[in-house]
C-alpha cells in the first residue's frame, strides 16, 4: 500500500477521492468503447488520445467538483481540525458527493443507451423538466434496486476510504501554511484555466464521432451545454454578408408565383395561384413522436410494425424522401410552424421572445380557421404551451396547474381524467388525445368552423407503455411494441374520423417530429434523419409518391399549393411539387448545421468551421471530398439568414 507524504495528510481523503473519481471515470470510458466495439476506431494512436484526452477532461472536472473541498481544508484552522463539527462536515459531504458521482455514472450508461452520446443540452433540458423525467425513470427502471444499487456502491468506496485510513489521517494530521497555498493556488489556477482557455468542443479530435464523445466527461459536458444552450451564429460560424446572404436565399426561394417584399433582409413574399381557391378544408396535423422511416415496411423494415401507415403509403400523398431538421421534437415542432432551418442552440420554441411569429397557423388565422395544439402531456414540457398559446393556437393538454403567462392570451383546457384510458410519464395514449381531438372536431363543425387542429403523439416514448390487448407486443416491452401501438391508434383515429359529418371535407397529415435514434459514427448519421410524411384524403387522382429530396419545412408550402391558396409567406420551405423545385434537406443537432443536396453533404460546426462530404445511402457513410466554394457559401445563407431574422425579431 502507498503512503501519503505527511505533509499533505490533511488532504488524505481528499486526493483518494480524486484518485477514485479519475480511475472510475476511466473504467466508463472504457465500458463506452466496448459498448460500441464495432464502431469505434480501435486504432493505437486513437485509443491512447481518447483515454488521454478524457483523463484531461476528467480531471477539469475533478477539480472543479473539488474546489470547494479544498477552500475547506485550506483555510480551517489547525486547531479544529478533527472537531466534531470538521468531522460531520467532511464525512457528510464526502459520502454525498460519492452518492451523486455514483448515481451520475449510472445515469450515463442509461443517457448513452438512449442517445449514444456524453451528457448534452439533452440532459440540461431534463434537469429542468424533472418531474416528467422521475416518472418517466420510474416507468423505465428499477427505481428501488437503482437506488439501492448506487447506495450500496457509495458504501463499498467509502470503506475503501476508511481502509486506506483516508478519514483518520485526514482528521489527525495538521497542515502548515505552506502547504496550504502549495495545494490552494495550484487549484484555482487549473480551475481558471479550464474556466477560460479549455472548450468542451475540443474534446471533439476525432472524425469518429464515437472517440470523440467517449473523449469527453459528461458532468463538463453537462454544464458546457447547461452554459451554451443558445448560440448567435455569427459568433460561432462561418458567415458572409448579410445582403450576399439574402440574395442568395431569396433567389433559392424564388418561383414563378411568388412576388418578394422590396426589404432586402427579408424573405417575406407574396404567394399566388394561377386558379386561386376559396375553399377551407379542415386539417388534422399529427406530429407523430420519434418515428423513423426504418420502421415502415415502405423502406425495408421486416418486423409488420407499422402496418396501417404502410397501407396508406399506397393511397396517398407520401414523401418518400423527406428529411427531419433535427433530433428532438421542439426541432420538429419548430419545422412544422414556421418553416425555417434549425438555428444553432436551442430550438426557437424554447427561446425567449417567441410569441406573435409568422407561422402556418397565421395563414390559418388568415382565412378565419379555428386552431388548436393538442398535447396528451403537461404542455409546460419544452415550452410548448408557451410557444403555441404564444402564436394562436388554443391549447388542450394534461396540465398539473402549471399556468401560461399573462402576456400569452390564449384559451388553455385540461384534458379531464374521465377522458383518459390509459398514461404514463409522458401523458395519455395516443387513443386518447386523438378521441379528445374528435370530440373537440364535432364542436367546431357544429359551429361551423373549419378547423386546424395539431396533435403531439407521446406513445412512442420510452418507458414504452401503452394499454394492454391492442397489438401483439406487450407494454413496456420495447420501441417495437409502442410504434406498433401508435400504428394501430392512428388506424383508430382514422376508422372515428370517417364516421364524422366534416370527414370528407378534412385532409391529415402525418409526419413525424424526428428518428427514434440520431447518433453515429460520423459527424452527422444522415440515415437517422430520414423520416415519412403523408398527406391523406384529397382526391384519389392526386395522390401519389414523391420521390423528391426534400425537408420537413417543405410540408405546408406543398400542402398550401394543393389548396390552391394565395397567402403571404416568411417560410423558407418551398413547394415540392414545382417544376424547379431543387432539391435540397436541411438538417443538424445544436452545433452541427447540415445542407444535404442528393449525396453531397456540407456541414458547419462552431468554432467557424466546415466540412464537405459525399453521402453513401449503401452504407450510411460520409466520405470527405474537395470544398466547394458556391455549396459552402449557400449553406451559410441558409443558417445566417434564418438566424438573422429570429434575432432580429423580423419574424413577428
Amino acid at each position: 500500500m502507498y503512503k501519503l507524504p505527511s505533509n499533505l495528510g490533511r488532504y488524505s481523503l481528499l486526493v483518494h477521492f480524486v484518485i477514485w473519481f479519475l480511475v472510475l471515470s476511466q473504467f466508463l470510458r472504457i465500458g463506452f468503447f466496448l459498448w460500441q466495439y464495432d464502431e469505434v476506431s480501435w486504432n493505437i494512436i486513437d485509443l491512447a488520445r481518447t483515454l488521454l484526452t478524457g483523463l484531461f477532461f476528467d480531471l477539469g472536472t475533478i477539480v472543479f467538483i473539488s474546489i470547494c473541498s479544498v477552500l475547506y481544508y485550506s483555510i480551517l484552522p489547525n486547531k479544529w481540525i478533527g472537531s466534531l463539527l470538521d468531522k460531520v462536515l467532511v464525512c457528510f459531504f464526502t459520502s454525498l458527493t460519492v452518492f451523486i458521482l455514483v448515481f451520475t455514472f449510472f445515469a450515463e450508461l442509461t443517457f448513452w443507451d438512449e442517445f449514444k452520446t456524453r451528457f448534452n443540452f439533452i440532459a440540461v433540458d431534463y434537469l429542468i423538466y424533472t418531474h416528467e423525467v422521475v416518472a418517466n425513470i420510474k416507468q423505465s427502471y428499477p427505481l428501488p434496486i437503482l437506488i439501492g444499487g448506487v447506495l450500496l456502491l457509495t458504501l463499498v468506496f467509502l470503506f475503501l476510504f476508511y481502509k486506506r485510513k483516508a478519514f483518520a489521517t485526514t482528521f489527525t494530521s495538521t497542515v502548515n501554511f505552506k502547504t496550504r497555498l502549495s495545494v490552494l493556488i495550484p487549484t484555482i489556477a487549473v480551475a481558471l484555466f479550464f474556466a477560460f482557455f479549455i472548450n468542451n468542443n475540443q474534446a471533439e479530435w476525432s472524425s469518429n464521432r464515437y472517440n470523440s464523445e467517449i473523449s469527453k466527461s459528461g458532468i463538463y459536458s453537462f454544464f458546457a451545454a447547461f452554459r451554451n444552450n443558445q448560440m448567435k451564429y455569427v459568433d460561432f460560424y462561418t458567415s458572409i454578408q448579410d445582403d450576399k446572404a439574402f440574395g442568395l436565399i431569396r433567389n433559392k426561394l424564388a418561383s414563378d408565383n411568388s412576388i418578394y417584399s422590396k426589404t432586402n433582409n427579408s424573405i417575406h413574399r407574396k404567394i399566388t395561384n394561377s386558379s386561386p381557391s376559396q375553399e377551407n378544408k379542415n386539417v388534422v396535423f399529427v406530429l407523430v413522436e420519434s418515428l423513423s422511416g426504418s420502421f415502415l415496411k415502405e423502406f425495408g423494415n421486416t418486423q409488420n410494425i407499422t402496418p396501417f401507415l404502410d397501407s396508406i403509403a399506397q393511397k396517398s400523398i407520401f414523401f418518400e424522401d423527406l428529411y427531419a431538421t433535427g433530433t428532438r421534437t421542439v426541432r420538429g415542432m419548430e419545422a412544422v410552424t414556421l418553416c425555417i432551418p434549425p438555428t444553432p442552440g436551442q430550438s426557437i420554441v424554447k427561446r425567449p421572445d417567441n410569441q406573435n411569429l409568422y407561422t402556418v397557423c397565421s395563414v390559418f388565422k388568415s382565412r378565419k380557421y379555428d386552431c388548436n395544439f393538442f398535447y396528451g402531456g403537461d404542455g409546460y414540457f419544452d415550452n410548448m404551451n408557451a410557444y403555441f398559446g404564444g402564436n394562436g393556437f388554443t391549447i388542450y393538454d394534461r396540465g398539473r396547474g402549471s399556468v401560461l403567462s399573462d402576456q400569452i392570451k390564449t384559451v388553455r383546457h385540461n384534458i379531464d381524467d374521465k377522458e383518459v384510458t390509459f398514461e404514463n410519464a409522458w401523458g395519455v395514449c395516443d387513443e386518447d388525445i386523438f378521441n379528445k381531438m374528435l370530440k373537440v372536431a364535432d364542436a367546431q363543425y357544429k359551429n361551423n368552423k373549419p378547423f386546424f387542429n395539431f396533435i403531439m403523439t407521446t406513445s412512442n416514448h420510452r418507458p414504452f407503455t401503452y394499454p394492454s390487448g391492442k397489438i401483439d407486443i406487450p407494454s413496456g416491452t420495447s420501441r417495437e411494441g409502442a410504434v406498433k401501438y401508435t400504428d394501430f391508434a392512428l388506424k383508430e383515429l382514422f376508422n372515428k374520423a370517417k364516421k364524422k359529418p366534416w370527414f370528407k371535407n378534412t385532409v391529415f397529415v402525418i409526419i413525424a417530429d424526428h428518428c427514434a435514434s440520431s447518433a453515429g459514427k460520423d459527424e452527422i448519421d444522415v440515415a437517422n434523419y430520414h423520416i415519412p410524411a403523408f398527406i391523406v384524403n384529397f382526391d384519389e387522382n392526386q395522390n401519389q409518391k414523391i420521390t423528391k429530396q426534400c425537408s420537413q419545412i417543405d410540408l405546408w408550402p406543398t400542402l398550401f399549393s394543393l389548396f390552391h391558396w394565395n397567402y403571404d409567406s416568411d417560410f423558407f420551405g418551398k413547394n415540392v411539387l414545382e417544376a424547379n423545385y431543387e432539391q435540397r434537406a436541411l438538417m443538424g443537432t445544436y452545433r452541427k448545421l447540415v445542407l444535404m443536396k442528393k449525396e453531397k453533404v456540407m456541414i458547419l460546426s462552431d468554432q467557424k468551421k466546415q466540412a464537405f462530404y459525399s453521402w453513401s445511402k449503401k452504407d450510411n457513410s460520409l466520405n470527405s471530398i474537395p470544398m466547394d466554394q458556391s455549396f459552402l457559401d449557400e449553406t451559410i445563407a441558409w443558417y445566417q439568414t434564418a438566424d438573422y431574422l429570429f434575432t432580429n425579431k423580423l419574424l413577428k
